[in-house]
């Protein structure tokens, strides 16, 4: 495992309405910096995007976050980050926040928060990398899709062979310890620090 890990969040630009998101964006962002965890995000200011990167800001942490040019104003770009990297497109903004990555969290948020999870589902069903997938399932957000996969499954659309591998917290407090686990068990046998193969 590098050091220090990198963790890439996504999450929702807006609060939810259930005020544990919140609570869990802060807590995620305090147990990364006092764990020495890097954080890796979209680069917003708002909503919990926002709260995290604040959050690991407030505890002494680390922050890069990665923004298109054109939601530089709609996100209201997160100045105090350690590092702010405008890109041209979202490609570019998915592909640089996974580079710069050991492990990805998803925390809730909306559609864009479901489509950089599946991407990243996708890519290591089909083999493009190994690091670790958290699907942060506070108060149950995630259920409908862990259901959803399940049904899947059932249906033989996912298959041996073509296995979704990712890791369920219900809790923040056990994200960072469960990333630091998998990182640790897959050290020997993965390439999770690879760089993304030519899709």
């Amino acid at each position: 495992m590098k050091n220090p890990l990198s963790i890439c969040v996504y999450c929702g630009s807006g609060f939810g309405t259930d005020p544990a998101f919140d609570t869990a964006a802060n807590e995620l962002g305090k147990n990364m910096a006092e764990a020495g965890a890097r954080l890796v995000y979209g680069g917003g200011n708002v909503g919990l995007m926002g709260a995290v990167a604040k959050s690991v800001k407030d505890h002494g942490g680390h922050v890069t976050g990665i923004i298109p040019r054109f939601l530089q104003d709609r996100e209201i770009m997160f100045n105090e980050a350690d590092e702010n990297i405008v890109v041209d497109d979202m490609h570019t903004r998915k592909r640089l926040m996974f580079e710069k990555s050991d492990a990805f969290v998803a925390l809730p948020g909306g559609v864009g928060t479901l489509e950089e999870l599946v991407e990243q589902l996708t890519w290591a069903q089909l083999g493009r990398h190994a690091k670790p997938i958290v699907i942060a399932d506070i108060k149950g957000f995630w259920r409908p899709l862990i259901t959803l996969m399940a049904h899947m499954r059932n249906f033989e659309f996912i298959r041996e062979g073509l296995e979704v591998n990712y890791a369920v917290a219900e809790h923040a407090r056990d994200i960072v310890p469960m990333i630091e686990q998998l990182i640790h068990l897959r050290s020997g046998t993965d390439e999770a620090g690879a760089s993304l193969k030519k899709m």
